[in-house]
């Protein structure tokens, strides 16, 4: 695991399993034939060394007897597996009553389809091995429950141009997401916009931007390099994103504007 927090749940649910197996009086291998996974799988589970699919906390409490207790895991295990940073993060968006973001490489990760988000994690150098693209890929999906959220927040994108173009995935996968912007671009709290690459003012130079405004009225910042992600929690500094990210949506198209614009570069791919 990336951090200690989440190898702690991983180790302490391990435990718990292994407990409960033991007083069954069932081996490991017994256990796993039973529940429909290999030795190996069940011994890496326990020591806390492999995160366990919802379905193998599932059928470990029917088999052992568990009453619910081994299923109850469930909700922290899945965030065990998503890295630090994203759960920090995510947790901020789960806070947010208005969240503004503008992305100039890529789809922001909000907006991102599931094929999309998979696409852009594969072609990372140094490579990320399977399990670790379907655990980020599985944490950016998780950090999408904020279009869903009653209240619904206010939610605010400005995609560079050059997004709705670049064919992240393939010519299918770009028009996929797409029709994703299309379709989160028609929610009544969400408004999207497009920066044209012809504009001459752009107060975004500086990189992508994420702007937080919570419950209780502090605003955050969140930015991301090449190697880190930075959370701005100074007020002066939150103010210059603040300020940024204004002028941002006002150099851009409108969310009418932007919309027909996305429509129109989908019906040429």
């Amino acid at each position: 695991m990336e951090d200690e927090e989440a190898a702690a749940v991983l180790k302490a649910v391990g435990r718990q399993i292994k407990a409960w197996r033991e007083a069954a009086g069932m081996r490991q291998s017994e256990f796993g034939a039973a529940i429909g996974y290999g030795e190996e799988m069940v011994s890496s589970v326990e020591r806390g060394r492999r995160v366990p699919q919802p379905e193998f906390l599932d059928k470990a409490d029917e088999v052992l007897d568990a009453g619910g207790k081994l299923s109850a895991m469930k909700k922290d295990v899945t965030e065990a597996r998503y890295p630090k940073k994203v759960r920090d993060l995510a947790n901020l968006e789960a806070e947010a009553v208005e969240l503004g973001a503008y992305a100039n490489h890529n789809m922001h990760g909000l907006l991102q389809t599931e094929t999309y988000a998979r696409s852009l994690f594969a072609m990372r150098r140094p490579a990320y091995t399977e399990d670790e693209i379907d655990r980020q890929v599985a944490a950016r999906m998780a950090r999408q429950s904020v279009f869903e959220r009653v209240p619904a927040p206010l939610l605010t994108f400005v995609q560079e141009e050059v997004t709705l173009r670049r064919p992240i995935g393939g010519k299918m996968v770009l028009r996929q997401q797409l029709e994703r912007l299309l379709e989160l671009g028609r929610l009544r709290h969400v408004e999207i916009q497009v920066m044209p690459t012809d504009r001459e003012d752009h107060a975004g130079m500086g990189g992508p931007l994420q702007l937080l405004k919570l419950q209780d009225g502090k605003a955050l910042g969140h930015s991301e390099g090449q190697l880190h992600s930075r959370l701005i929690t100074d007020p002066k500094e939150v103010q210059i994103v603040e300020m940024r990210y204004g002028m941002i949506r006002a150099q851009a198209l409108t969310p009418r504007e932007s919309l027909a614009l996305i429509e129109k570069v989908l019906g040429e791919t």
